[in-house]
């Protein structure tokens, strides 16, 4: 029995990331976060509009405000909780 077995390693080639803003918005999470909040504000102003049957010049703009934040905060959460990533 020879007990020097050889040993092959490989050499791990690591790409540097790109630093500051440009960088930032390359990432692909940040990307797909920004689509989603941007859907979900949508949404929730849609839901808004569409719930209540008002035309454009009833509606308060601090129930508009108010409901596409909530909707933008789901998209939000949708991304980037720990469930998106099936890591729960």
């Amino acid at each position: 029995m020879d007990m020097k077995e050889k040993i092959e390693v490989k050499k791990l080639e690591i790409e540097p990331e790109e630093k500051g803003f440009k960088g930032w918005l390359k990432s692909k999470q940040v990307r797909k976060t920004l689509i989603a909040v941007g859907v979900g504000a949508v949404g929730g102003f849609l839901y808004f509009y569409l719930t209540d049957g008002r035309t454009m010049d009833a509606i308060p703009p601090g129930d508009i405000i108010q409901n596409v934040i909530f909707g933008a905060f789901l998209g939000f959460f949708v991304t980037n909780s720990p469930c998106a990533g099936n890591k729960c």
